[in-house]
């Protein structure tokens, strides 16, 4: 059925697509319900129909507006999902309708100096951009929406190249990875940010070796994903650090071996790792986005091959709080996108390892909600509320 211009029934290719929507309208408004027009791929794009999305601390932090410099209202929000392809645009020829993928916000195009190095997982013109709002191709949008105030259809902008609180959405084609369609896309959901950023910092970041010893600051989901990552590793000591003692149940279920409570500690955190590791961790990860907490993150690692990995987003305009000359005493820094992982090329190998029983991460540990797309509202209250890691939402 066609419907002023818009399909929404029988064929779809090549036409605009009226569906439901999840629309921020400025800070920390509420979230809107509306009917979205999504606009067909253009080249190298393709459309895509969201099964199942959930929400992130990144989402909730964009709602809010916390960086007046990223903000761009009206917004669709989203970049953790799962769906199906409905169709692709001129140039794409890894992709197809009826394919199962997942979109990455650090997208790879495979032809850039980045995507043909072994040294990044960044890519020229796909690579996660927080102030980046509109397509590649023509710096359009591909949603529109009609203002109730003024009647008026106008733009509805992107975000983190991949916008999933929408029935559809468009990405660049390089931002959307083909994975096995035996795979529960429920679950293969979360790897669209959180447990990829988490398990691959501690192995393809950090490296994290058997018999070593971890310490993460900040228990949330991207948290307890480094512990799955450093628990599938080996390693021998597992701590975690958090405000919340709730979490340390969790913690427990994702490998973590030891707590510290940062609020009733009575010293600095890495006064006490530094007791329990015998001088410090090997790796320490920083999932908070707290200058504080870096600067204990940093000294809790021990001197002369103790590494930092910077996983929180810290507000701008701010610096590192470590002198130059501490560097010299051996211990490192090191930022982390994504968990290392080139999206496309490696993600549908995880993917397969998880459903051969090669690599066992606990996804279920992670999704402590399940709600429908209608629901989103609450599943935002009950991330800001600290009350889930993960609510998966169902379109």
């Amino acid at each position: 059925m066609d419907t002023n211009g818009f399909s929404n029934g029988g064929s779809t290719q090549g036409k605009p697509i009226k569906c439901k929507a999840a629309v921020a309208w400025g800070p920390s408004e509420p979230l809107v319900m509306e009917e979205v027009a999504v606009a067909p791929p253009e080249r190298m794009e393709v459309r895509i129909k969201v099964l199942f999305t959930s929400i992130c601390h990144t989402d909730l932090s964009f709602w809010k507006g916390e960086n007046e410099l990223q903000r761009r209202f009206p917004r669709i929000l989203g970049h953790e999902a799962a769906g199906v392809v409905e169709s692709v645009g001129e140039g794409v020829d890894d992709l197809v309708p009826g394919d199962h993928v997942v979109p990455i916000f650090n997208g790879e195009c495979g032809s850039c100096a980045y995507c043909n190095s072994t040294a990044t997982n960044l890519c020229e013109s796909a690579r996660v951009n927080a102030f980046k709002s509109t397509m590649t191709l023509d710096n359009g949008t591909r949603f529109s929406v009609v203002d109730q105030s003024t009647g008026a259809r106008r733009p509805v902008y992107h975000f983190l190249n991949t916008s999933t609180f929408a029935e559809y959405t468009v990405l660049d084609s390089a931002c959307a990875v083909k994975i096995n369609p035996a795979a529960p896309l429920e679950k293969m959901c979360l790897l669209s940010c959180g447990i990829s950023t988490g398990v691959g910092a501690a192995w393809n970041t950090a490296n994290v070796s058997k018999g070593s010893t971890v310490a993460i600051f900040g228990l949330g989901a991207v948290g307890l994903a480094v512990a799955e990552g450093a628990r599938i590793r080996g390693a021998a000591k597992i701590i975690g650090v958090d405000i919340n003692p709730e979490k340390f149940t969790k913690g427990k279920e994702m490998g973590i071996t030891d707590f510290v409570n940062s609020k009733a500690c009575g010293k600095p955190v890495h006064e006490v790792i530094r007791e329990m590791t015998d001088g410090g961790v090997d790796y320490s990860f920083e999932c908070t986005g707290i200058l504080d907490v870096l600067r204990e993150s940093f000294v809790s690692t021990h001197d002369g091959w103790g590494l930092t990995v910077l996983l929180g987003i810290h507000p701008t305009p701010r610096t590192l709080p470590l002198h130059p000359m501490e560097l010299f005493h051996g211990r490192r820094i090191v930022g982390c996108t994504f968990g290392d992982f080139k999206g496309k090329t490696q993600l549908p190998l995880l993917v397969d390892q998880c459903m051969e029983g090669e690599v066992k991460i606990n996804f279920d540990g992670f999704i402590t909600h399940e709600m429908p797309f209608s629901e989103i509202r609450e599943a935002f209250r009950l991330l800001e509320e600290g009350k889930s890691l993960r609510c998966v939402l169902r379109l």
